[in-house]
Parts: structure tokens; C-alpha cells; sequence
């Protein structure tokens, strides 16, 4: 830590660095015109940063510079199971190399503070109509993950730094923003900002309370956790202005639907949003929370908002302690990150949006930007309608109803509206349809106290809303079983059938198997959804229902007012609450003395937990870059859930016949995500989406839909994972040629490293999302993109060509990819080596992260 800038912080015995006098040393009034990005990434360098390149950086600040790369050290790393146990089970594996060549395993450690919350391994096997539907979940949860909670379990024992709540508290950004994050840290006597990276995309929902947090993928955490910088340029940070007031009867949801389609629309990818304006000021922290969990919906990096008053309310309604409240707010102020000091802050960009322009919004099907208003969905109409039966479901019938997600489960107002909902529709007669699945699964156990003392949980409970979890659930494709009953007239009569739910994703095949389609809508609608049974159904004009004297019950009728949930979220929602849930839960993880081995006793038969080959075999050599086949060749919007999956494991699909082979019963094959600790398994999930569109196939002059590829030189259709064994057989490397956007979604390291596994070396796509191009980077899988109007198209790419790359690797450096096609023509194409920062040409050039971190590691070890 250096010492210049250090001052005493007034009325404290604390420090903090005078991150205005640095800046304006350099150019007087500059600090002034910062954005708030600006001066916490300032703060960051002025504290951290090495005294000789201090200034060169802060300047770029200055002036909009984005030629020098900069460290950024975050103060923490948070982890959901998933990618937690992943990056985890690579330290473990990493430890396992490190004494193989002679080095002390016991030394490799997180260097950062690492908080892992286990939420993502819970699947709603029993719905929210069944009373013991909590136990009975978290009991199947407990038995099919338990090889993975071993493991999890000694990575708290073995590994300093690291920090683990069990199973059933809750999803890890809820707990973030209710207690985790102190928006102003304290270590060594000196005050400084929060920050943190996030192994989930969602990260950036504590930005609500001025605390940069972004989402990376499991490998760059990794990095971070090890002590190493998150090396950076200087973002693109855009203001956006809000106006006016959400209207009456408007929910957070659907302010943050119409930001999305807007933002999404405005190309705001990879930016740093600041919201700001009068609109800003009038929005709740849990309004403000709801917007900034959507960042990767739109598209953006991170999505900040000033500390001001309501953040200081927020921090006071969650049970923090006093003296952090005061000197969050003294921190704020005397450091320019109170909204008042940034009023003549400066954006490059400043988009304006309306709050009062936003009507009742669903979005869907498909995406999350693909807004629609309720008063529209009906007149639009969906394809593929089949005859209604009278006594049986409708086509377009809803089968999973689902408050879930964090992204609204930690918003008081929108649980109370759904609440209310649910007592109004009982009071009227009204019920849920028999072939929805409804759930409820708070990203809190605070959910469950205030919903409890409004005397509104019986209501939710009455209408099929019982607690199934305190965990991320059909957001995460964990929707569970269908009723057979129910799953058979699906199939058999090949009916539309979808999911709505109160989540961030609704990819095609994400949610559940056989829910053709999904979408987003605010908790309040998800009840009302339940109740009309159908996605064909004008929620706003078509009668629910009718009441014991006849008289039609249409939505408005069962919609409370805005006063009303104000009122009650004002009398229901207490401090002592947060007290309550919280101060046990960080209790419990004090240490309880016992020892383990620093190596990991791998467990020979699991499907959840084995020891990561990335040392070993064709991993351990070296990526030629000649003569690769493309493994695919594929067109625009790739996400990850297309890369590597999260839903449910189906018999028929590679990975259910590997587990039905190791003898695990069907009813426990568990989902995608809970077994990438297991490269055999997580490996057969590579491209495994059945709504995959391989344009390497095609069927009747169309592209096949499908986990399907073409092997070359044969041009047999095939499987992708056959497909693959045979060319890692062949041991011949492979290529992946896309479109634009290329793994956007989760940050989901499997999506980079089943591909690697695979043998692919490189990937060509006309533009990545963030986190997955650094997640290849980190795998050793070279980035690689075409020059604006040039793609696969216009080169008339079929997957019958082998390609080479050739060209010094420099950071953003022009390469030559080329193209040797079937008929012996050879074309050469330049292609943007996207390598970005001289620390990324370093970790591909070691083979990745793990790989480089070795190496160091035992260097330093024998230096030492």
C-alpha cells in the first residue's frame, strides 16, 4: 500500500486516500469532472497502484485515454456453488500440480477475501402447493449433491481466505446487497470503496449501492482469488439520465424490461452505465437493485448508482451497524462519491430515459430484451397453435409459474404487490390452474419474515406459492419435474407450452425441457399468470374468473394500489429482520479448528468432483494453430446456455448416457451446472442445447436444429460429443467460426472450457460478450475477430475448410486466418487478434490461467 495521498479521514481514527488531490495535481478541477467509475477505479490506482506509473494511468482518466493498461485489485471475490466449486475444484487440482513438481500445497491459497454462497444446486423437485416442499427439496438437494458439499466442506477447512454458507440461506446477490458488501471497507486503519468481482453475471446488483462489482467467469476469479491484478483499460462509461416517475400500478420489473429492450437497443455493450437525474433519486435501493441485477441484460459491464440518501436508508432498513452507516455516509461525502459532488461529472455519452413513459411490461419469448406490453401479448399472437379440448390444458398453457430470482426477490414492493395479489384473488374465489407448477423461492429468509408479518404468506400459500427454496431456482433452468400426468399431454399432444417467471433469463430450453418458451414478468404477474393458466390471455381485458355472484374478475380488480403496498412494505419490512437472518448465518462461519489434508482425497466414482486434467495430455502441449476443422459453424446471439447448459440432464442426451452408464438413477441425474465439477461429465454438455443451430447441418435445404455437427473430411452427420471423441481421437484441432455477439448469458467457465477440452484452438466470430472472451483467454483458446463486414457469409463458410492463423500475437494485433477450402482455393483474411491487454498475451501464451499461475508459482517457490 502506498503511502502517497494517505490522510486521517475527519471525526475518525481511520485513514483514506486523497484520491481528489491526486487527480487534480495532475490537472486542477479534473476530479470535479469524473465520473463516478472514474474516481473509484482512481481511488483503486492511488492506493494500490505503483507510485512510477501512477500519474500516466490517473491521466488517462483525465483525458479519455484507453492506451495503457491499468491494475485493478478488488477487495473481495464472491462465488456461487457452481463456478465457485469449479474454480475451486482448480485450486485443488492446481495444488495437486504444485506437489507433483516438489512445491508446498498448503501455500496455494486465495490471497483475496472469497465468499461462497451454495444457491444454485437446488431444483424445485416439489412445488409451492405442497407444504413440506422446503424440506423435501433441500433434502434430494443434500443427497444427489453430496459428493460436491464434501468437497465444498473441506475447500472451507483446507483453503485460507475462504468463506461458505451452506446450502437454503438464500442466493449469493441477495445476500450480497443485504449484508455482505459494507459499501466502505476498513483494513489496516485506512477506509476505502468496496469492490468485488463475481463468478455469476449478476454480480453487478450491489452496484445499486455504489459498489463496483462486475461478473467474470470462474477463471479470471481464479486469478483475482490468487493475489494478481484484474488488468483493465479505462471503460466506456455512459451516463444515463432518468426522468420523471415509474406511473401508477408500475412495478420495478417493468421498469428494468423497458431499460433493457432501450439499452440493448443504444449498444451498450460492455460499458459502465451511471444512472443519474431526478428519476434516479426517486427510486428505491430495491428499485435500484432490481435495475442494476439486469446489467448483463443489457448488455453492460456494470450498472452504478451514487450513494445518496436512499442508500443510506437501505443500509439502515437491513440491520447494518450504526458506525458503518455514518461512516458510509462520511466516506461518501468527503471523498466525491455522494451524488450531490456529481453534478458536473462528464460522460462521453448520455442517454435519457423516461420513468413515466413505462407501461405493464413482459418480456419474452426467447429474451430478456424482447419487451412486450401486457395490453399487447394477447393481439401479437404465437405460432403453432393446436386445437383447444374442452377438460384439457389449452395450448400456450403456462406450466411453471415461478417467483424466483434475485433480480426481484429483493425488492420488498414487488413481493408485497405479489402478495396482495394473492389475497385479493383468494378473497374473490379465484385459483391457480391445476397444470401450473407455482413456486416460491426467495433470494432471502428476510423474504419469508416480512411476507409472514404482513400476514401475507398464508395468501401466497393458499394459491400454490409456497416457499420451495431460498435459492436460485428456475432461473437457472432448476424448475424440476412436471407432474407426469401433465409431461405426458405436453408430449403427446405437442402443445405450446410455456413458464413465466419473475427471473433474468428466459433463453429458449433454459428454463425447463418442456416449456417451449418463457417469460419475464413481475412477481404480481406471476400470480396473475398462474391464475389465467395461459400465454394466450389478454391479462389486462379477459375475465380471470367470477366471483360467488357471477360478476366477472378481471386484473384490475385483484391489482392493489401503489399506497397500499407503500404502506404495508412501510409496516411489514423491519430491520430486526435482516438482524435475525443474518448475524447466525456470518456466525456460523467462524472456524471450527478442525484440520485436512491440503490435498483433496478425489473420490474415484463421482460424477460431481475429479481432479481437472488441464496439466495433462493434449492440454499440456502446444495449440499449432494449423489445420484446425471447424466444430461449428454458427450464426448470431450464441449464449452460453448454447455453449454449455444449465437445465436439467436428459437421458437421451451424451452426458445422461455417460451418468446412466456410472449407474446414477435417472431421477437424480441432477442439472448440467451441478456436475461441472467432473470434466467427464461437464464435457459431454459441450454445445449440448437442443435449440443449437449448427449451420454445418442442414436438413431439407434448412439449418437442423439440434446438439449436432458435420465430421470432415467425411461429411457424416453427427452428434456433437461423437463428433468430438473422434477428433480428439484424431487428436485434430478444431475452430468454431460465429456471428456476432458470441457467448453472451452466464459467465460460465464450462462454456470456454468444454471447447478447449474439445480440442478447439481458436474462435472467429464477428464480436464476444466480456466475460466469455476472457473466460477463453483463460483457457488458452485464442479470440479472434473479423474486420466490420466481413463474416461467414460473405466468405461462404460451409465447415468443409481447414484453417491456420498466422501473425505475431500482440495485443489486438491483425492476424491472417487462412482459409483452405475443399476445392484446393486458399484465402487469406485478416482477422483482429483479440488478446486485448499484454497480461491476456501472457496467459494465452502459458496455456491459461492455471497454467501461467503454475509456472510462477514454482519459479517464485525455487527463487525463494
Amino acid at each position: 500500500m502506498n503511502t502517497l495521498h494517505r490522510k486521517s479521514l475527519p471525526g475518525t481514527q481511520l485513514d483514506y486516500f486523497d484520491t481528489r488531490a491526486a487527480v487534480d495535481a495532475i490537472q486542477p478541477g479534473a476530479y470535479a469532472t469524473l465520473p463516478y467509475t472514474s474516481r473509484v477505479l482512481a481511488e483503486n490506482l492511488v492506493r494500490r497502484c505503483d507510485p512510477a506509473t501512477l500519474n500516466a494511468s490517473l491521466s488517462q482518466f483525465i483525458e479519455r485515454r484507453r492506451d495503457l493498461d491499468f491494475p485493478w485489485f478488488p477487495a473481495r471475490v464472491v462465488c456461487h456453488d457452481i463456478l465457485g466449486q469449479t474454480a475451486l475444484v482448480d485450486l485443488a487440482g492446481l495444488r495437486d500440480a504444485i506437489a507433483a513438481q516438489g512445491g508446498d500445497p498448503a501455500l496455494v491459497n486465495p490471497v483475496v477475501p472469497t465468499q461462497l454462497v451454495v444457491d444454485h444446486s437446488l431444483a424445485v423437485e416439489c412445488g409451492g402447493f405442497d407444504p413440506d416442499a422446503f424440506a423435501k427439496n433441500r433434502a434430494i438437494e443434500d443427497r444427489r449433491n453430496e459428493d460436491r458439499f464434501d468437497f465444498i466442506d473441506w475447500t472451507k477447512k483446507a483453503f485460507k481466505n475462504v468463506d461458505v454458507i451452506p446450502p437454503g440461506n438464500g442466493i449469493l446477490h441477495q445476500i450480497n446487497l443485504e449484508r455482505m458488501s459494507p459499501v466502505i471497507q476498513v483494513q489496516n486503519g485506512v477506509a476505502y470503496p468496496d469492490t468485488l468481482v463475481g463468478t455469476d453475471s449478476h454480480t453487478p446488483m450491489v452496484d445499486a449501492l455504489g459498489v463496483i462489482a462486475i461478473g467474470v467467469g470462474g477463471l479470471e476469479a481464479e486469478s483475482v482469488m490468487l493475489g494478481r491484478a484484474s488488468w483493465m483499460r479505462l471503460p466506456d462509461i455512459i451516463g444515463v439520465k432518468l426522468t420523471g416517475k415509474p406511473q401508477p400500478g408500475i412495478t420495478a420489473t417493468d421498469t428494468v424490461l423497458a431499460l433493457t429492450e432501450f439499452l440493448r437497443k443504444q449498444k451498450v455493450v460492455s460499458s459502465y452505465l451511471e444512472f443519474f437525474g431526478e428519476g434516479a433519486a426517486h427510486l428505491t435501493l430495491g428499485d435500484r437493485a432490481t435495475i442494476s441485477n439486469m446489467a448483463p441484460e443489457f448488455g453492460a459491464t456494470a450498472a452504478m448508482f451514487y450513494i445518496d440518501a436512499q442508500t443510506i436508508k437501505y443500509l439502515k432498513l437491513t440491520g447494518r451497524d450504526d458506525e458503518l452507516v455514518k461512516l458510509v455516509e462520511l466516506y461518501a461525502k468527503e471523498t466525491g462519491l455522494w451524488a450531490d459532488s456529481l453534478v458536473d461529472a462528464q460522460y462521453e455519452r448520455v442517454l435519457s430515459f423516461d420513468l413515466s413513459s413505462v407501461v405493464r411490461n413482459i418480456a419474452g419469448p426467447s429474451n430478456p430484451h424482447n419487451r412486450v406490453p401486457t395490453s399487447e401479448l394477447a393481439a401479437r399472437g404465437i405460432s403453432g397453435v393446436v386445437e383447444n379440448e374442452p377438460g384439457k390444458m389449452p395450448d400456450g398453457a403456462v406450466i411453471i409459474a415461478a417467483i424466483t430470482s434475485c433480480t426481484n426477490t429483493n425488492n420488498p414492493r414487488n413481493m408485497i404487490a405479489a402478495g396482495l395479489i394473492a389475497r385479493n384473488a383468494n378473497r374473490l374465489g379465484l385459483t391457480r390452474k391445476p397444470w401450473v407448477k407455482s413456486s416460491l423461492a426467495p433470494g432471502s429468509k428476510t423474504v419469508e419474515l416480512y411476507l409472514q408479518e404482513a400476514g401475507l404468506m398464508p395468501e401466497l400459500e393458499n394459491l400454490g406459492f409456497g416457499v420451495v427454496a431460498f435459492a436460485c431456482t428456475s432461473c437457472n433452468g432448476m424448475s424440476g419435474a412436471l407432474d407426469p400426468v401433465i409431461q405426458d399431454e405436453v408430449v403427446s399432444r405437442d402443445l405450446y407450452a410455456t413458464a413465466v417467471l419473475s427471473g433474468n433469463r428466459n433463453f429458449d430450453g433454459r428454463i425447463h425441457p418442456y416449456a417451449k418458451q418463457a417469460f419475464l414478468a413481475s412477481p404480481p404477474l406471476v400470480v396473475a399468470y398462474a391464475i389465467a393458466g395461459t400465454i394466450r390471455f389478454d391479462i389486462e381485458k379477459d375475465v380471470l374468473g367470477h366471483d360467488a355472484d357471477g360478476k366477472a374478475i378481471l386484473l384490475k380488480d385483484i391489482w392493489p394500489s401503489d399506497e397500499e403496498i407503500d404502506a404495508i412494505v412501510a409496516a411489514s419490512v423491519k430491520p430486526e429482520q435482516f438482524r435475525k437472518v443474518y448475524i447466525p448465518m456470518f456466525a456460523a462461519q467462524a472456524d471450527d479448528g478442525i484440520k485436512v489434508s491440503p490435498l483433496y482425497d478425489w473420490r474415484p466414482q463421482t460424477t460431481y468432483i475429479r481432479r481437472p486434467p488441464y496439466w495433462e495430455g493434449a492440454l499440456a502441449g502446444a495449440r499449432p494453430l494449423k489445420g484446425m476443422r471447424p466444430l461449428a459453424v454458427l450464426g448470431d446471439n450464441i449464449t452460453t446456455d448454447h455453449l454449455s447448459p444449465s437445465n436439467a440432464i436428459m437421458l437421451d442426451s451424451a452426458a445422461g448416457e455417460y451418468l446412466a452408464k456410472m449407474g446414477l438413477p435417472e431421477e437424480d441425474f441432477n442439472s448440467y451446472a451441478t456436475h461441472r465439477g467432473d470434466h467427464l461429465t461437464a464435457q459431454r454438455a459441450t454445445f449440448a442445447n437442443p435449440t443449437l443451430k449448427n449451420e454445418m447441418v442442414i436438413e431439407d435445404g434448412k439449418v437442423k436444429a439440434g446438439s449436432l455437427t458435420r465430421i470432415e473430411p467425411e461429411g457424416k452427420i453427427s452428434r456433437m460429443w461423437e463428433a468430438i471423441e473422434v477428433y480428439m481421437e484424431r487428436k485434430q484441432p478444431l475452430i468454431i467460426i460465429a456471428g456476432a455477439d458470441y457467448g453472451q448469458g452466464s459467465s460460465r467457465d464450462w462454456a470456454a472450457k468444454g471447447v478447449r477440452l474439445a480440442g478447439v484452438e481458436a474462435i472467429v466470430a464477428e464480436g464476444f460478450e466480456r466475460i466469455h472472451r476472457t473466460n477463453l483467454v483463460g483457457m488458452g483458446v485464442l479470440p479472434l475477430e473479423f474486420l466490420a463486414g466481413v463474416n461467414r457469409k460473405t466468405l461462404g463458410l460451409d465447415g468443409s475448410e481447414t484453417y491456420d492463423v498466422v501473425g505475431e500475437r500482440t495485443p489486438r494485433s491483425t492476424l491472417t486466418l487462412v482459409i483452405h477450402r475443399k476445392n484446393g482455393e486458399t484465402v487469406e483474411v485478416p482477422v483482429t487478434c483479440r488478446l486485448d491487454t499484454a497480461e491476456e498475451v501472457s496467459i494465452y501464451e502459458a496455456g491459461g490461467v492455471l497454467q501461467r499461475f503454475a509456472q510462477d508459482f514454482l519459479e517464485s517457490s525455487k527463487a525463494a
